[in-house]
């Protein structure tokens, strides 16, 4: 066993959900559907927010990059997963492992203060609204989104260069369905304390401010919206706010308990149920609860079909 350990390998083989007494291949077309769904609906945000002038605001400018991070954060993992459910090849290279990890850590982090910056912008709208153009100009909005995208992937790309001198040793059986940090950690022979600590930073960084952050602006606009005296306005806002803080919750508090909260065995048996929130999950209901059920996002869909529609009418006139 000792010489087994000290073996160094160059793939893992991430066993999915093997377990799962469910079909691979009605897995296989559940997570594809998901996926389908999840990037198209957030390119069409994408194409929208840059497309219609009509959404050029900040609030639709921090749309137009969660829906962008999200289609790259589902494509860091999902199609490897549809791969392997379909071929049930389920080996991965070590530095495929790696690659996959340092991208789906800086997009994690790039999203947990992305959904800062957008309580701060419904903050500033809903509880100063006399200020919010003075604070929430072009600039300002740039400098926030800029700082989330390069904060997360500077901090990434450390622990990915801590990580990239472990030895990896066999048993090469990583028990989840993505190369996550903890999983890979339990398969190295190195001394990974260091790094189990800078894991510990690096997770509560992302998680927990930026979910006490975004909790007070939310608790913060919900205290304006019960001022509203139109009964009608308040019940619509409430609903709005409430759909968007069930969303930021599930996502953070997945996050936390995966990465925070101590490894108790029942947390650990429940690592892959909850990793499937916020991996998969989230990036498919953001599009819809941010953005699709918004009437000026919705009059940009009627607008853009009306005009595909005209381009095709004047096509099939031209061809008669």
């Amino acid at each position: 066993m000792e010489w087994r350990n000290k073996t160094a390998i160059t793939e893992f083989v991430l066993l999915g959900f093997g377990q799962v007494p469910v079909s691979q291949v009605l897995l296989f077309l559940l997570f594809l559907v998901i996926y389908m769904v999840t990037v198209a609906g957030n390119i069409l945000i994408v194409v929208l927010v840059v497309a219609d002038q009509y959404l050029h605001t900040p609030m639709y400018f921090f749309l137009g990059n969660l829906s962008c991070l999200e289609t790259c954060y589902s494509s860091t993992i999902l199609p490897r997963m549809l791969g392997s459910l379909l071929t049930g090849d389920r080996s991965i290279s070590v530095v495929g492992c790696l690659v996959q990890f340092y991208f789906f850590g800086s997009l994690v982090g790039t999203e947990c203060y992305l959904l800062v910056a957008m309580s701060y912008d419904r903050y500033l709208a809903i509880c100063k609204p006399l200020h919010y153009k003075a604070h929430m100009n072009d600039r300002f909005c740039f400098q926030l989104a800029a700082g989330s995208w390069i904060g997360a992937f500077l901090v990434v790309t450390i622990i990915f260069c801590l990580i990239s001198q472990l030895t990896f040793c066999s048993p090469n059986e990583m028990d989840h369905f993505f190369c996550d940090l903890t999983p890979l950690l339990k398969l190295s022979c190195s001394v990974t304390r260091e790094m189990e600590l800078m894991t510990f930073f690096g997770s509560f960084l992302f998680t927990l401010p930026p979910f006490l952050l975004t909790l007070m602006s939310y608790v913060c606009i919900i205290a304006a919206i019960l001022r509203i005296p139109s009964s009608a306005g308040r019940h619509k806002a409430f609903s709005t706010c409430s759909s968007h803080l069930i969303v930021v919750t599930t996502f953070y508090g997945t996050l936390i308990i995966v990465y925070i909260l101590p490894k108790t065995k029942m947390l650990q048996e429940l690592n892959k149920v909850f990793s499937v929130f916020y991996t998969v999950l989230t990036p498919l209901v953001n599009p819809l609860i941010y953005s699709l059920r918004n009437k000026e996002v919705m009059g940009a869909i009627r607008k853009a079909l009306r005009k595909f529609a005209d381009f095709m009418s004047s096509l099939f006139l031209r061809v008669q």
